[in-house]
């Protein structure tokens, strides 16, 4: 595996660097105390191509590869959250799973404009009552005509209320348990969906959380994706995207906090020297420099696997849970290095602090990946190839 990046990676770094300095950091305070979610952000990421970034040409995207994704997804979350969230939701969940599972006309219908950021993907798996707990859905898709007529409610689903399309999952089945579970492309706009957004979360109050509402919503039969119970698959596949482009962010949030002690260590002064002289303040900076280095060797080698089109959940699993703890204790930290002056919104650590509660939570709590990690290594749990594992930035023939 080569380590160093490309000439490419390194310019689209530096592309998303600028941009998140020049657009998100000037506005992202504000933003943030007003719980807003600031669509125009997404109308400029895709006007550089970064709703699509690992999408094949032929489909309206960039065409790079997984690791490039991740520099995107690393680089947004050193602005904040939310937009990285925003990212890996639409192009890791939603776009790249029609990448993977969908028919030509789905991919053209869909596919195409998404990557091309004219229109935004969003994934509906949560409910109120399942969370790690995938077979305890309770929405419904049952067959009626040249439609399936879907009932239920999907909760913490992010872009609830920007998205134009959405990956819903529901059963077909439920006597197959996640056997008959099915998925499903569902338009905003079709007679008996509605949204609501979630108020008053801990973290990423920039970005747009909340409920979906389905109550008989007739989708085409055209729009089921894959097969008819090909829906736990599908969504197992799309959480190996998903956590990886979360453990990718979780790399930015720890540079974020690296960046903003670093700077504060040679500001402040007590004792007569500035802070960054002081032993244990430079144990928590090390910690950080050391999570952030091992973090991205975990994501890298995910990707490298990705490229390859070798099942990675393993891999993805652990760089998820690694990476964002780390970067949980990073913020701790900084809000410690910023001792009372971190505990307000003056500085930007007390922030970082809240945002990175949530991916310790979301797809896959920290105890899921313990307990998976656990089980590979018992050999309780073994993984076969997934159907249509092709690398997703290549052009499928």
């Amino acid at each position: 595996m080569n380590f160093e990046l490309s000439d490419e990676q390194n310019m689209l770094r530096k592309t998303v660097r600028d941009f998140v300095d020049k657009e998100v950091m000037p506005n992202i305070g504000s933003w943030d105390a007003n719980g807003h979610f600031d669509k125009a952000t997404l109308q400029k990421l895709a006007q550089l191509g970064l709703m699509g970034v690992c999408i094949p040409e032929r489909y309206g995207g960039s065409g790079m590869d997984y690791n490039s994704l991740a520099i995107v997804c690393e680089e947004l979350e050193r602005g904040d959250t939310a937009f990285r969230t925003a990212v890996s939701v639409h192009t890791g969940l939603n776009s790249m799973s029609i990448l993977q599972w969908g028919t030509e006309a789905q991919k053209q219908k869909y596919l195409v404009p998404q990557a091309k950021g004219e229109k935004t993907g969003a994934f509906g798996l949560t409910e109120p009552g399942a969370g790690s707990d995938v077979a305890a859905l309770q929405s419904t898709a049952k067959p009626d005509g040249n439609h399936y007529i879907l009932n239920g409610q999907k909760t913490w689903i992010s872009l609830c209320d920007t998205a134009d399309h959405f990956l819903v999952f529901a059963y077909t089945d439920k006597s197959k348990k996640h056997h008959g579970i099915s998925a499903f492309i569902v338009e905003r706009t079709w007679e008996g969906f509605s949204s609501k957004a979630t108020k008053g979360k801990l973290g990423i109050r920039a970005g747009n959380t909340g409920e979906l509402f389905f109550d008989h919503v007739r989708v085409p039969k055209e729009n089921l994706l894959g097969n008819e119970g090909d829906g736990f698959k599908i969504a197992m596949a799309a959480l190996d995207n998903g956590r990886f482009t979360v453990a990718a962010g979780a790399c930015g949030q720890i540079m974020a906090c690296l960046e903003a002690s670093i700077e504060y260590c040679h500001e402040r002064k007590t004792f007569g020297k500035e802070i960054g002289r002081h032993q244990l303040v430079q144990q928590m900076i090390a910690k950080m420099e050391a999570g952030l280095q091992m973090s991205r060797l975990l994501v890298y080698r995910a990707g490298d696997l990705k490229n390859k089109g070798i099942r990675n959940t393993r891999e993805t699993s652990l760089a998820k849970w690694q990476a964002c703890d780390f970067a949980n204790q990073a913020a701790d930290d900084a809000v410690q290095i910023h001792g009372a002056y971190g505990y307000s919104n003056e500085y930007p650590v007390e922030r970082y602090l809240r945002n990175s509660k949530a991916p310790v939570i979301y797809e896959g709590t920290r105890e899921i990946h313990t307990i998976m990690q656990a089980e590979y290594v018992l050999g309780y749990r073994k993984d076969k190839p997934l159907d249509r594992m092709l690398p997703a930035w290549k052009s499928s023939p």
